[in-house]
């Protein structure tokens, strides 16, 4: 039987067999801009063409606009000014140095400017039908790392590890209230808390998993707890390769990890899924790196059917690239290619 694709998706997170696997299209700006282009399509008219099974509700932001300093091109809600391609690198670092008094006196944002009215609305339009994502992004390893600076964060987790709690803990005050507000207003037509935070390089975890568990696991777990505590399930965007931090995102009860990047070091997927497969709801595998960029649709559709055999036995799995933002070089042939072959290769029978 034919299912709804929020059907589809909750089956696969309850670690049971849909109808077929769910696919996620995730996609950079520049890539759907191509797509727009080349396809003559609106949005929704792309999604429905990829077969996304998800849509995405986002709040509005209003607090207050930040004068961009000469060369900065984006400012973070924490008044961190970025410079670069994309998001950039930060300009500054305002909390270097600072001590815990510094902290808890820094302007941090007020979560009252988060505004989710819109969401209600636009998430009851697509409930029932697709899987609905939502909640703030709450990428707080990467705020910190902008406010104090990366060398200096890790060196205060051995040294001044009080330091470290009380940043992380603002920045995490902070995104649960953002997200609350969210879940205040429409948790009832919001399927999946989705939040992101990159632990892992191509070479393996940022983090050791014993300053892992010290530092970030508390904090995970807010965020987990939360989604859980208004019957979602909870899904977090990390990439690179994080293997060894797997168990302990399963013990406080992380429902699913996205994108898995099979190219990086221990990210083999014959491993996770034997390992973690039926605790942990992988999304992605398929490589962006080496097959969607530079392969061809005959080895598009070949590596999609060879990720399909190892990850979607008994649930558990959702296909789409292994980095979630589809860069703008991705040959659009070949991304049609891999969701051509999920509906062809990912049926269950």
């Amino acid at each position: 039987m034919r299912m709804t694709s929020r059907e589809r998706v909750l089956t696969a997170f309850e670690h049971q067999e849909p109808d077929r696997v769910p696919c996620w299209c995730g996609a950079s700006e520049g890539f759907w801009n191509k797509c727009r282009r080349v396809l003559d399509m609106d949005d929704e008219g792309l999604r429905e063409f990829f077969g996304d099974d998800f849509r995405r509700v986002w709040a509005r932001w209003t607090g207050p606009q930040v004068n961009l300093a000469p060369g900065a091109t984006y400012a973070t809600v924490f008044g961190v000014q970025r410079t670069g391609l994309g998001y950039g690198q930060p300009m500054h670092h305002p909390l270097a140095g600072a001590g815990i008094r510094e902290i808890h006196d820094y302007s941090w944002p007020d979560p009252a400017w988060v505004d989710p009215s819109g969401i209600r609305a636009t998430a009851a339009a697509w409930h029932g039908k697709y899987a609905v994502l939502g909640g703030d992004w709450s990428p707080f390893w990467h705020d910190a790392i902008d406010l104090m600076g990366m060398e200096e964060l890790l060196l205060r987790m051995y040294d001044e590890p009080e330091v470290v709690d009380a940043l992380f803990g603002h920045l995490i005050d902070y995104y649960a209230a953002s997200s609350r507000r969210i879940f205040d207003a429409a948790a009832d037509v919001i399927d999946i808390f989705f939040f992101g935070n990159d632990f892992g390089s191509q070479a393996g975890p940022l983090i050791g998993e014993a300053m892992f568990r010290r530092f970030f696991i508390p904090q995970l777990r807010r965020l987990v707890d939360l989604g859980h505590a208004y019957g979602l399930k909870v899904m977090m965007h990390c990439c690179g390769g994080f293997a060894p931090l797997i168990p302990s995102l399963i013990e406080i009860g992380l429902d699913g990890l996205h994108a898995v990047q099979p190219s990086c070091h221990g990210m083999d997927l014959r491993r996770l899924k034997a390992d973690f497969g039926d605790r942990m709801v992988f999304n992605g595998a398929v490589d962006s790196h080496h097959v969607l960029i530079n392969g061809t649709p005959e080895l598009v559709r070949e590596k999609t059917r060879e990720v399909l055999e190892i990850m979607m036995p008994g649930g558990g799995y959702i296909a789409g690239a292994s980095h979630d933002t589809i860069l703008e070089e991705t040959p659009l042939e070949n991304v049609v290619a891999m969701f051509e072959a999920v509906r062809e290769f990912g049926l269950y029978r």
